[in-house]
C-alpha cells in the first residue's frame, strides 16, 4: 500500500508528516504558505521531487491569500512570496524549478482567481507527471538489475518523497514485482535516521525484505560481496553529472567504485539543472547542529562541542555508472547525454525548460 505525501483539498494542502513515522501517521492541514514553508524546512515533507510539488501547491496558497486581500500589487506580491517558498531549501533543484513553472502557467491571467486557477491545474499536473516519471524510471532502472539482486539504498527515495511511486524505490518495487530483486540492503541515512524510519517502514508495508545497517557497515558489508548495485535519488544533478544528494553519498559512490560495484543514480529530469555546470556550484544546505547533536530530544553530545552537518554531499560523475531518468538511462560522458536528452525533451515538446 502506498502512502501519499501530501493531498489537495479543495482550499488547502494536506501534508503527511513524515518526522512522526513510523511510530505515528499524523496529517497537517495547511492554508497558508508559511506553514508549507516551514514543512519544508523542519523536513516535515521532504525528497526533492515531493518537496517540488509542495512548493507549487505552497504558491496556489499564496495567490488565495492575496486574492483575499486584492491588492493593487497581485503579482508583484505573489511572485515575492514564491520567492521565499523556492529558497525554503536551497540544494534541491526541483523546489525552485516547480516554483517557476507554475508562475510561468499564470503569466496570462487577468484576475486574481484566474491566477489561482491557473496556478492550481499547473500544480496538479506537476505532481501527475511526476508520478508518472516514477514509473517509467523505475521500468528502466530494474532493466539494469540482475535476476536475485540484492541492492543497497540510502536516504529515502520512495513514494513519500515523491508524487507516489519513487525514484530509486520505484525501481525496486518494480524489480520485486517482476520478480527480480532478492533483498533490499538500507542504510540508516544519519543524522536523521531518514533510511531507517521511512525506508524500512515503506518496504515492510508491501512485504519487501528489507535489511536495515548503520551507515558505517556499508562498506564491510559490500566488501564481502553479493551486493549487485547501489542505487539512491538525488536533489540535483549538475550540467556534468555531479550529483547532490542526501550526506553520505559521495562515501558509497567511492566505496562502490573500489568493489567494482555497478553506482546508479534515479532522478526525474526535474532534477537535473544544466543552468549548473558542476558539482561545485551547488549549495549544500547546512542544517542546524542539534540534528547531530542528538536525537528525537535525547541529546547524545557534550553541550556547544561545534558541529559539521551538511544536509547533502556531491558525488563526482566519474564514480557514477548510470543516471536513470523517466526519458532513459543516462551514461557518461554525462556533458554531452544529458544535453542529448533535453534537446529531444525539447524537440518533442516545444517551450519545455530544463530545472
Amino acid at each position: 500500500m502506498l502512502v501519499k505525501s501530501m493531498e489537495w483539498l479543495q482550499d488547502r494542502l494536506r501534508l503527511l508528516d513524515q518526522t512522526r513515522l513510523p511510530k505515528e501517521t499524523r496529517f497537517l492541514d495547511c492554508s497558508d504558505y508559511r506553514q508549507v514553508v516551514e514543512a519544508i524546512r523542519e523536513l516535515r515533507v521532504r525528497g526533492a521531487p515531493a518537496i517540488g510539488a509542495a512548493g507549487a501547491f505552497a504558491t496556489v496558497l499564496a495567490a488565495q491569500e492575496l486574492g483575499r486581500q486584492a491588492p493593487s500589487d497581485f503579482r508583484a506580491r505573489l511572485e515575492q512570496a514564491a520567492s521565499e517558498i523556492a529558497s525554503a531549501r536551497p540544494t534541491a533543484v526541483n523546489l525552485r524549478w516547480a516554483v517557476r513553472r507554475v508562475l510561468r502557467a499564470s503569466e496570462g491571467a487577468k484576475t486574481p482567481a484566474e491566477s489561482v486557477a491557473l496556478l492550481l491545474a499547473e500544480a496538479h499536473l506537476i505532481q501527475q507527471e511526476d508520478e508518472a516519471a516514477n514509473h517509467a524510471m523505475a521500468r528502466f532502472g530494474a532493466d539494469l538489475l540482475p535476476q536475485g539482486a540484492t541492492v543497497l539504498t540510502h536516504c529515502n527515495t520512495g513514494a513519500l518523497a515523491t508524487a507516489g511511486h519513487g525514484t530509486a524505490l520505484g525501481v525496486i518495487r518494480t524489480a520485486w514485482e517482476q520478480g527480480k530483486l532478492k533483498q533490499v540492503l538500507a542504510t540508516e541515512t544519519r543524522p536523521l535516521l531518514q533510511g531507517a524510519r521511512l525506508t524500512t517502514w515503506e518496504l515492510q508495508q508491501e512485504g519487501i525484505p528489507v535489511t536495515l545497517m548503520a551507515d558505517s557497515a556499508a562498506g564491510f558489508r559490500v566488501s564481502q560481496g553479493g551486493v549487485s548495485c547501489v542505487i539512491l535519488g538525488a536533489d540535483r544533478i549538475a550540467a556534468n553529472g555531479d550529483t547532490a544528494n542526501k550526506i553520505g553519498t559521495h562515501m558509497l559512490a567511492v566505496m562502490a567504485k573500489e568493489y567494482r560495484v555497478p553506482f546508479y543514480v534515479a532522478a526525474p529530469t526535474s532534477t537535473v539543472d544544466l543552468d549548473t555546470p558542476t558539482g561545485a556550484d551547488i549549495p549544500i544546505e547546512e542544517r542546524k547542529p542539534e540534528e547531530v547533536r542528538g536525537f528525537a530530544g535525547v541529546q547524545t553530545a557534550p553541550d556547544g562541542v561545534p558541529v559539521y552537518n551538511p544536509a547533502f554531499d556531491v558525488t563526482p560523475a566519474r564514480l557514477i555508472t548510470a543516471i536513470i531518468t523517466e526519458r532513459g538511462v543516462v551514461r557518461p560522458p554525462y556533458t554531452e547525454s544529458l544535453k542529448l536528452l533535453f534537446r529531444e525533451q525539447q524537440a518533442e515538446r516545444p517551450g519545455a525548460r530544463h530545472g
